[in-house]
């Protein structure tokens, strides 16, 4: 693949998100495809199937490797296609420049997540270095993982995904980033989910609910 060849079609959009029942809540169906896109030691990893999961993949420390456009959208892309391919569903996703968030779970038929991240991170570290035209680059770090089993903490992670480039600063409104799941979401779900999840903060470890009553803490 050369630097000027255009990026694979989009894949599609996961189904809406519905892991855990919201109250006065109900989503709707998603039959969409992607709009076009201008859109030290190693951890313990305890993913197993059919479970929630809030996971953070890194680059090289330093490294920058998805810095265009075209780039993020080659890992977005993939992805996608690599998470409905082995069975799992994002509910939340947002790509950078040197790593990505992704918030999902496995369907009763879904595969290894070990297996789909290995090779998520094969495929996009050999067509990144197709693009840049170098060969054998180590492009991923490592991937962190947490299993979500607390309704709230798993709300807020899904905020705290939705909301990330605008706490880096890159854009001031989420749904403005093209390489996360913030427009998807505000798309798909109600306007009650909607509310209802970004009213859901993460602060270090612990989430709050901020609401017309007032704020709640975990």
């Amino acid at each position: 693949m050369q630097p000027d060849e255009p990026v694979p079609p989009a894949a599609p959009l996961p189904d809406a998100p519905g892991t855990f029942p919201l109250p006065k809540v109900r989503l709707v169906d998603l039959n969409a495809q992607l709009p076009p896109k201008e859109w030290p030691h190693a951890p313990v990893h305890r993913l197993v199937d059919s479970a929630v999961y809030f996971v953070t993949a890194s680059a090289l420390p330093k490294h920058h490797f998805f810095d265009t456009p075209a780039k993020r959208d080659l890992l977005e892309r993939l992805l996608l296609s690599f998470t409905k391919e082995y069975g799992w569903q994002l509910e939340a996703w947002a790509v950078f420049a040197n790593h990505y968030h992704i918030g999902g779970r496995g369907n009763p038929d879904a595969k290894n997540p070990g297996e789909f991240l290995h090779r998520l991170h094969s495929v996009s570290a050999h067509d990144l270095n197709e693009l840049d035209g170098v060969t054998q680059r180590q492009v991923w770090f490592n991937f962190r993982d947490t299993k979500l089993t607390h309704q709230h903490s798993y709300l807020a992670r899904l905020n705290y995904v939705h909301q990330h480039a605008v706490k880096h600063k890159l854009v001031p409104v989420a749904n403005q980033y093209p390489w996360c799941s913030a427009a998807w979401f505000e798309r798909v779900a109600s306007p009650a989910q909607v509310k209802t999840i970004y009213g859901f903060i993460l602060t270090g470890c612990r989430w709050r609910m901020i609401s017309e009553a007032g704020e709640k803490r975990c």
